[in-house]
C-alpha cells in the first residue's frame, strides 16, 4: 500500500509538470499564431519578449523520465511479481493514462491474465524465467507453466536471464525450457529474438533477419530449441565474433524442435491452486494385495545399477548393443519391478508378468527406466525460501570468523562442535518435491554456512515425508565440509593454517574420522591456487600420518588447470557450475566449453580419469539435473556416453561424497532422461518399498 501511494504521488507530480509544460507550450503557440495572423507589425511588438514574459519552461529533473512516460516517449518496464502489486500497476496506468511495455519477473501474472488485459494502452509483454523460482516470498508462486498459460491468453512472451542471476550466455536455454513446459516452438524462439526487440523499441533494427536490419546473426549446430544447442558462429554487424569456433557434431534428430510432453493438466492445476498445486503423486506399497509388483510396458531402454555400484545398460533399443547387454532383454518392451529387483518380461517369465498378477500396469509410450539421480551443492532440504529466514535452518556459526557470525555457543559444544545437516532437515519442500518429480531422488546437503567450517553433510530421500519414515535418511553423516576462498573475513593463509591444525592436531571424533580416511573431507574451493595448496597439504599429511585423506573439491571452477595433479592425488571433483561464469576473481580462469574451447571442464577432468560429478548452486535448479547430464554428453562430441553421463549424477557423486549405491528407479514416459521429449511418470523407491505414480 505504501509503495502504491508513493507511485501515485510520483506520477501525480509528473502529471502536474506535464500539464504545466503543455500550458506553457500552448501559450507559446498562441503567441506565434497571433503574430503570423497580424497584418500590422508594430515595431514595439517583440515575439521574443512576449515569450520571455511567460517565464522559464517548467522543468524538474526529478520527474523528467516520468513525464516522458506519460507522453509515450519512453518505454516503461515494471519489475513486479505479486497479483496485488500487478493490480496497483494496472490501476495506476489507467489513472494516469500511460502504457506498460513489459512486466519483468512477473511471477503471478499467469494467475491474473484478465486483470493485465485492462492495462491502459494494451496488454504488456511478460518477461519471465523458465524454472528459476521460490528464492524469495514474492517468487514463491512462480510456475514453469507461466509462459504457456500467458501465451494462450494472448500475451507476448519474453524469456529473461537477469544476468548474473542466470548466465546470459545460455539465454536460449530459458526458451528451451519454456518450450519443454508447453510454450509453442515459434513463440519460444520469438521470446529471445523479435519479441524483446519490439518490446524495447528496437525491433526495426534487431531481433529479426531481413533486408535493412542489423546483420546480427547466430548459426546454430542444431535446432535452437534442442537441448545443448550451441552456436557455430556469431556475427555482429556482419563480422564474425569467434576466431576459431569449436564445432560439435549433432545428430539429425536434434535438427528439429523436440516433441515435448503434454502439460495441460499440470498447467491447469497451477492456476486452480493459485500457483501451489499438489506435488505428491499416487503412492502404493510394492507387494500389496498379494500382487508381485508394477509392470512398465512400452519401454525402449533401461539403465540399472549393479550390486557393486556400477551402472550398465540392461537394454537400449536406440543404440547398438555390446557384449554386456542381455539379448533377451533387448527383445522385451515390458519390465517388471519387484521389491528389490527389476526383471525384463520375456517368454521365460510370462506368468510372473501377467497383467492380473501385478499391482499396476504403466505404459511409458516408448519411455525408459533409470536409477534416480543425486543432487548436491544447494541448500535443498534446509530452506524453503532462501531470502526468508523463518523458512530456513539458519546459518551455522563459524569458529574461525566468529567476530562476524558469533562463536558457537558452549551448549552446542563450543568452537570444537561440528554441526550436522541431519538435525535441521525439512521434508516435502516445493523445490525438493519438484526435484523428486524430475527424477532426482536423493540429495546431499551440507549445513548453510558463510564461513570456514561448514559441517557434516547428510544424504536424504527427496520423496520422503519426514525424517522418521523408512529410508528417509540415506546417510546421517556423509562427509565433512569446509570452505576456502578469498571472500572470507580472514586471509586464505589463515584458513589453510586452520585446516592444517585440525588435520594434524584435532582430537575430536569427526576430525579423527577424516584423519583416518573414514569420511571424505570436502573442500568448497574455486581457485586453482588454493587447490594446489590443499593438494600439498594432503601430500604432506598422508606422508606424515601413513593414512590417506579422502579429499573432494566442490565448486572447482578452475580445477582443469590442475587436472594432472588432481588425478595423481586421487581427488574427486564435484563441479557445481558445469556451464561456468567468472562471477568472481577466483573463477576468472574458467574453461568456457564449445564453441570457445574444445573441452568443457567436465571433459577436461574426465580425460584425466578423475572421479568427476556435477551439482548445482541453486535450489530451484536441482530439478534440472537430467538436462545438465544430457548437455554434458552432447557437448563432449561423443567422448561421454549416456552411461557415463548418468554416472556423473549418481555413482560418481556418491563416491565423491561418501554415500552408498542408488536404490531408486525413475520411469520416464515418452523418451529417456536425456531429452526434452520425456517426463517422469513415476518413482520406485526400493528402500521405502513404494512406487509413486504422477
Amino acid at each position: 500500500m505504501d509503495s502504491a501511494w508513493k507511485f501515485r504521488e510520483a506520477y501525480e507530480s509528473a502529471r502536474k509538470l506535464k500539464v504545466a509544460q503543455d500550458v506553457f507550450c500552448s501559450r507559446v503557440e498562441s503567441i506565434s499564431r497571433a503574430r503570423r495572423r497580424s497584418w500590422l507589425w508594430p515595431s514595439s511588438w517583440s515575439i521574443e519578449r512576449d515569450i520571455a514574459a511567460l517565464g522559464e519552461f517548467p522543468y524538474d529533473l526529478q520527474w523528467e523520465a516520468l513525464v516522458d512516460v506519460l507522453r509515450g516517449r519512453v518505454k516503461l518496464s515494471v519489475h513486479c511479481y505479486e497479483a496485488v502489486d500487478l493490480d496497483a500497476i494496472v490501476r495506476l496506468s489507467n489513472e494516469f493514462k500511460f502504457p506498460v511495455a513489459s512486466i519483468h519477473h512477473a511471477g503471478e501474472t499467469y494467475l491474473v491474465p484478465e486483470l493485465l488485459k485492462k492495462t491502459w494502452g494494451g496488454a504488456p509483454s511478460m518477461a519471465l524465467f523458465a524454472s528459476n523460482a521460490r528464492k524469495k516470498r514474492e517468487a514463491y508462486r512462480n510456475s514453469e507453466f507461466a509462459p504457456k498459460i500467458l501465451a494462450e491468453n494472448g500475451f507476448s512472451i519474453i524469456m529473461k536471464s537477469d544476468h548474473p542471476v542466470l548466465n546470459s550466455r545460455y539465454l536460449m536455454y530459458e526458451a528451451q525450457q519454456a518450450h519443454y513446459y508447453g510454450l509453442d516452438a515459434n513463440l519460444a524462439l520469438l521470446s529471445v529474438t523479435s519479441t524483446p526487440a519490439k518490446t524495447a523499441g528496437v525491433g526495426h533494427r534487431v531481433g529479426s533477419l531481413g533486408v535493412g536490419y542489423d546483420a546480427d546473426v547466430v548459426i546454430w549446430d542444431s535446432h535452437p530449441l534442442s537441448l545443448g544447442a550451441t552456436p557455430v558462429q556469431v556475427y555482429i554487424d556482419g563480422i564474425a565474433q569467434i576466431a576459431k569456433p569449436e564445432v560439435l557434431f549433432k545428430s539429425d534428430k536434434l535438427q528439429n524442435a523436440p516433441e515435448t510432453p503434454n502439460w495441460d493438466a499440470e498447467a491447469k492445476a497451477a492456476v486452480e491452486y493459485q500457483g501451489l498445486p499438489p506435488l505428491r503423486g499416487r503412492k502404493m506399497r510394492l507387494g500389496e494385495l498379494s500382487k508381485t509388483g508394477v509392470k512398465f510396458v512400452g519401454v525402449k531402454s533401461v539403465w540399472m545399477q549393479d550390486d557393486d555400484g556400477g551402472l550398465r545398460v540392461l537394454f537400449d533399443k536406440d543404440e547398438n548393443h555390446d557384449a554386456n547387454t542381455r539379448t533377451d532383454a533387448v527383445n522385451s518392451s515390458s519390465v517388471l519391478v519387484l521389491h528389490g529387483s527389476l526383471i525384463p518380461c520375456t517368454s521365460a517369465n510370462l506368468e510372473l508378468c501377467a497383467d492380473d498378477k501385478v499391482q499396476e500396469v504403466v505404459d511409458l509410450q516408448g519411455g525408459s527406466l533409470a536409477p534416480g539421480l543425486t543432487t548436491f551443492g544447494s541448500h535443498l532440504g534446509l530452506v524453503e525460501i532462501l531470502l526468508e529466514a523463518s523458512t530456513s535452518d539458519g546459518i551455522v556459526r563459524d569458529p574461525l570468523v566468529g567476530s562476524s557470525t558469533g562463536h558457537v555457543p558452549g551448549a552446542a559444544g563450543g568452537d570444537e562442535a561440528v554441526m550436522r545437516t541431519v538435525d535441521g532437515l525439512q521434508f516435502e519442500g516445493r523445490n525438493t518435491l519438484l526435484a523428486y518429480r524430475s527424477g532426482v531422488t536423493r540429495a546431499i546437503a551440507a549445513p548453510i554456512s558463510k564461513g570456514f567450517l561448514i559441517g557434516l553433510s547428510t544424504a536424504f530421500d527427496t520423496g520422503a515425508s519426514n525424517a522418521l519414515e523408512r529410508g528417509a535418511i540415506v546417510k546421517e553423516e556423509a562427509a565433512l565440509h569446509v570452505t576456502l576462498n578469498q571472500l572470507s573475513d580472514v586471509s586464505v593463509s589463515t584458513q589453510i593454517a586452520a585446516l592444517r591444525g585440525l588435520l594434524y592436531q584435532s582430537t575430536s571424533d569427526v576430525w579423527k574420522r577424516v584423519q583416518r580416511g573414514e569420511i571424505p573431507l570436502v573442500v568448497n574451493v574455486d581457485s586453482a591456487d588454493i587447490m594446489s595448496t590443499v593438494l600439498r597439504l594432503k601430500s604432506d599429511y598422508d606422508a606424515w600420518s601413513g593414512n590417506s585423506i579422502r579429499l573432494t573439491f566442490t565448486g572447482a571452477a578452475e580445477a582443469h588447470l590442475l587436472a594432472d595433479e588432481i588425478s595423481h592425488a586421487g581427488v574427486s571433483v564435484v563441479i557445481t557450475s558445469p556451464r561456468p561464469y567468472p562471477g568472481s576473481w577466483q573463477e576468472r580462469r574458467i574453461l568456457p566449453g564449445p564453441p570457445l574451447s574444445r573441452d568443457s571442464i567436465l571433459t577436461a577432468l574426465l580425460t584425466k580419469n578423475i572421479n568427476v560429478a556435477i551439482g548445482v548452486r541453486d535450489d530451484f535448479d536441482a530439478r534440472n539435473a537430467r538436462f545438465s547430464l544430457a548437455w554434458a554428453a552432447l557437448e563432449s562430441n561423443g567422448t561421454i556416453s549416456k552411461t557415463q553421463a548418468l554416472q556423473i549424477a549418481t555413482t560418481n557423486l556418491d563416491r565423491a561424497l561418501g554415500v552408498g549405491r542408488v536404490q531408486d528407479i525413475v520411469a520416464y514416459r515418452g523418451g529417456t532422461m536425456f531429452d526434452f521429449e520425456s517426463k517422469v511418470a513415476g518413482v520406485v523407491s526400493m528402500e521405502r518399498g513404494t512406487i509413486e505414480i504422477f
